[in-house]
Formats: structure tokens, sequence, C-alpha cells
């Protein structure tokens, strides 16, 4: 076993059972897919830097903005 993971696995045998729950269900669907893990593009993760220093600086969607999101794209 990678060090690594046994390492994870110590730190997840700490935690409360049903988070030990979520996290094993999370490991098996992932050893059961023979898929690689998805690496974002260059302007993904420029967006996803982006997204984050909003969030680093409190910068969220106010309530009315939500909303109108959820109109224009509902129904």
């Amino acid at each position: 076993m990678n060090a690594l993971l046994e390492i994870a696995i110590e730190q997840v045998r700490a935690l409360p059972p049903e988070r030990q729950e979520e996290i094993a269900q999370v490991l098996l669907e992932m050893a059961a897919t023979d898929e690689d893990v998805y690496v974002l593009t260059p302007a993904e993760k420029a967006s996803l830097a982006a997204s984050i220093a909003q969030a680093e600086r409190g910068e969220f969607a106010s309530d009315e903005e939500v909303e109108a999101i959820w109109a224009k794209h509902s129904g």
C-alpha cells in the first residue's frame, strides 16, 4: 500500500463512523472506475482561481442575483 494512502486511512479511522462511511463510498466509487482523474484545462484553472479569490474576499452574489439566475434558467 502507498505510504500516503496509509496515512490517509489512519486519519480516517479517527473520524466519526458516518464520516468514515462517506469516505469509504467515495473510495469505492473511485476504485470501481477505470477512468483517469479529470485534469482541469488552463482556462478552467484560471476560472477556479478567480472564483476562489472572490470567495476569499467575501464577494458573493446577492440573493437578488441568485434569484435572477434561477428565474432565467428555470423552465
